[in-house]
């Protein structure tokens, strides 16, 4: 189980990085807005450190749903 953690986590860690290099490089933090309209007044800091969280959280999150599509059904029922 951490093995297969730890192969989903990786790979999302690194595309979280570069996912984030280039949304960045065509968005500006100062110019992102709330649904509302409102102006996110945050550090530019804190809004790279929270896109790069939301997308590793996504991308991970897809990776185990294909981790978990690709296992046999034999070892699905044997790890719970």
């Amino acid at each position: 189980m951490v093995r297969v953690a730890l192969q989903t986590l990786w790979p999302a860690f690194l595309m979280a990085g570069v996912l984030e290099m280039l949304v960045f490089a065509l968005v500006d933090p100062s110019d992102l807005h709330w649904l509302g309209g409102a102006p996110i007044n945050a550090p530019r800091q804190t809004l790279y450190t929270l896109a790069f969280f939301a997308f590793w959280a996504v991308i991970a999150v897809a990776g185990a749903i294909t981790a978990l599509l690709l296992c046999r059904g034999d070892e699905t029922d044997r790890s719970s």
